[in-house]
């Protein structure tokens, strides 16, 4: 999950980038990549409605908590001159991060566990499974000419 999340932060700054250099697309906002995120998600996990409808609250629920825990370390380790921060101040920003890795782990046992009463192992594992293929596939289309918002390009699937 830690590799998640580094994807999940990469692929918002390739779409800010890619703001930024004036493509014609603008970037998905937070509700069009969830979307996105959720068919493709329900799709490769093999959910049926009634499951995607009990996992996609608490899986947006988890993920939320993740980007609060990952933004507030972020911004500290962002905020400052970081040529001249002292080495205290450098190995002070390195735990927090180890911390912040820690604590999203600790919500990645805990939502585990909430997974398990609305979808088997099995499909938990599925689930994880097709958020790292997700992530992929998204960069993968940030990174074609012409960046098509709905990946669909001839032969191309989401």
């Amino acid at each position: 999950m830690k590799k998640t999340i580094t994807i999940f932060y990469m692929l918002f700054a390739v779409l800010m980038l890619t703001q930024a250099q004036g493509k014609k697309n603008p970037p998905l906002n937070k509700e069009e990549f969830r979307a996105k995120q959720e068919a493709y998600l329900a799709e490769k996990a093999g959910f049926t409605q009634e499951e995607a409808k009990a996992v996609f609250p608490l899986y947006f629920e988890l993920q939320d908590k993740k980007a609060k825990i990952n933004d507030k370390v972020w911004h500290e380790a962002m905020k400052g001159d970081r040529e001249n921060m002292t080495d205290e101040a450098c190995e002070k920003i390195l735990k927090d991060m180890a911390n912040a890795k820690i604590e999203s782990d600790k919500l990645d046992l805990e939502y585990i566990d909430k997974y398990k009463k609305v979808i088997s192992p099995k499909k938990i594992l599925m689930l994880q499974k097709a958020e790292v293929s997700f992530h992929r596939h998204m960069l993968q289309i940030m990174h074609r000419p012409n960046n098509h918002r709905d990946g669909a390009r001839k032969g191309n699937r989401p």
